[in-house]
This record gives C-alpha cells, sequence and structure tokens, in this order.
C-alpha cells in the first residue's frame, strides 16, 4: 500500500519549518495512491511559496476542491492557475454567492476574489458537487448537504448573502468536506464546518458507511456557544477518532482545552503532515 500523505500548506500559525509563511486561511495538499489533490488555498498565493519550500510540485494537480467561499479559503487560486492548468475545480452549490460579514451596523466583503468568468478565461472547468456523495477518485469523496440534526450548532447570523438587492442569511449550503478512505479508516478534512463539525462528520460517516480514523481542519468552535462547545469537544474525544488535527477557525480556546484533555490532538498547522501507510 502506497503512503497516503496529507499535508497542511497554510495554517494562521507557524510551524517547527520557518522558512514556510503563516495566515489566516487553510489550504491542504493531499497525494493518494499517485494522485494530487488541493483542499482550500489560503487567502493569497503564499501557500504556493511554501509547497515550494516543501518540495511538492502542485503544477500537475488533478482536483481543486474549495470548501466555501469565504476569501481565506478561496482567495489564493487566481495564483494557483498561474501554477497548475490542468486540474479540474469543484465546489458547492452556492459557491459564487456575494458573501458578507456584517458588522456594527456595516457589512463587510468577505467572498472570492474570481467568479465563473475569470475560471473560463483560464481555461478551468468548474464543477458543482450536486450529489451529496462524489467520488472523484478511487477513495476520494467530496460530500455535501449536510443534515442539519445536531440543534445546538447554530450558524452566527453576522454571516449574510447579497441577493435580489437585500442581505440574507448565510445558510452555507455551499460548504463541502473531503473524505479520504485509508486502511485505518476515513480521514475528513474540513474548511470551517459553518453547516455544524458534528453534522457535517456524522454526514460522512453514515454515507460512506465507515469509522472516522482523523478530524482535520476548521471547526469554528471559536464562536461557539457555552453549550455547543462543550457537546463539540466531547464528540472529538470519542475513541473512534484517532488522530484530531483541528485548527485555524477552532479558535484558541478550543484547541488549548484539547491539547490537555485528548491525547490523540495536534495543532494541524503550517508545515505538518500526516501519513498513512
Amino acid at each position: 500500500m502506497a503512503l497516503q500523505m496529507i499535508t497542511t500548506l497554510i495554517e494562521d500559525t507557524m510551524g517547527e519549518h520557518l522558512a514556510l509563511k503563516s495566515e489566516h486561511g487553510l489550504s491542504f495538499y493531499i497525494e493518494k495512491d499517485g494522485h494530487k489533490i488541493l483542499f482550500d488555498t489560503g487567502q493569497s498565493g503564499t501557500f504556493l511559496e511554501n509547497a515550494e519550500q516543501l518540495q511538492i510540485d502542485l503544477s500537475d494537480l488533478e482536483y481543486v476542491i474549495l470548501s466555501h467561499g469565504h476569501y481565506d479559503h478561496s482567495g489564493g487560486l487566481r495564483a494557483l492557475t498561474n501554477v497548475a492548468k490542468k486540474f479540474e475545480l469543484i465546489v458547492g452549490k452556492g459557491f459564487f454567492n456575494e458573501k458578507y460579514g456584517f458588522y456594527n451596523n456595516s457589512y463587510e466583503f468577505l467572498g472570492n476574489n474570481f467568479n465563473e468568468e475569470f475560471l473560463l478565461k483560464r481555461g478551468i472547468t468548474c464543477k458543482f458537487a450536486n450529489s451529496d456523495l462524489n467520488e472523484i477518485l478511487p477513495g476520494i469523496y467530496v460530500i455535501t448537504n449536510f443534515p442539519r440534526v445536531h440543534k445546538d450548532e447554530a450558524i452566527n447570523p453576522r454571516f449574510k448573502i447579497l441577493k435580489d438587492g437585500g442581505f440574507v442569511n448565510d445558510p452555507f449550503d455551499d460548504e463541502v468536506l473531503v473524505a479520504v478512505d485509508t486502511p485505518e479508516g476515513l480521514i475528513v478534512l474540513l474548511g470551517c464546518s459553518h453547516p455544524g463539525m458534528k453534522n457535517m462528520l456524522d454526514t460522512a460517516k453514515n454515507l460512506l458507511e465507515k469509522p472516522l480514523y482523523a478530524v482535520l481542519g476548521g471547526t469554528h468552535l471559536v464562536e461557539a456557544k457555552e453549550k455547543s462547545f462543550k457537546l463539540s469537544l466531547d464528540y472529538l474525544s470519542d475513541n473512534e477518532i484517532k488522530v484530531v488535527g483541528v485548527s485555524h477557525c477552532t479558535g484558541e480556546k478550543a484547541m488549548s482545552e484539547l491539547s490537555i484533555s485528548n491525547n490523540r490532538y495536534f495543532h494541524s498547522r503550517t508545515g505538518s503532515s500526516l501519513i498513512v501507510r
């Protein structure tokens, strides 16, 4: 069995490799059975510099998947198109909606720095993950349409979409996750988990009927209320999950508590890799 490797190309925090750069954002490089995939691109092209430092060649990527249409996950795509030319882009429905945050009676744009016309000009094929479960390569899945079962996982109403000349609450129907099937179980990669971390992970388990081995990425516990915060930490403490590599919008409080209470936790920071044989 070939090595299956997931490397955090960029995250909010620096790792031991001090030649790398960090930023508020997330990008994962996935290599499985000779296939090369990128999940999210951070907020800028900085992840490309990190990939070069790590001797990771992104020029022949097969797929790029963007978790949702927020700048800190999609902002590096423009730069990537100067390096990789033949990948297929996969996004969730509603990805190109105009996304905003509402702060103190003002709106701030939080969305993408490109549109479908840009992709056409660059010759990039873009497909929407309309099915609940999309197997893009053997053992690599893009999952969307998450049932909102855990009622404690409420989306902050400050997130808005500009639609038909007015602002409405963003339901984050565009959010997707990536699940990688390994001999140890599923590795699930999360962008920001706006639909709810527990909702998303339960969906992956139910659709694929396999146990979780590892969870990496953003959980948005940084904004969770106390009840949901505790329930989420308890969820990640399930003995089924052998590796807990949450970071980014998980927040300092949650990561600090996990580092104390969960001996399977590690901070999936810039430059770290999870390798499964």
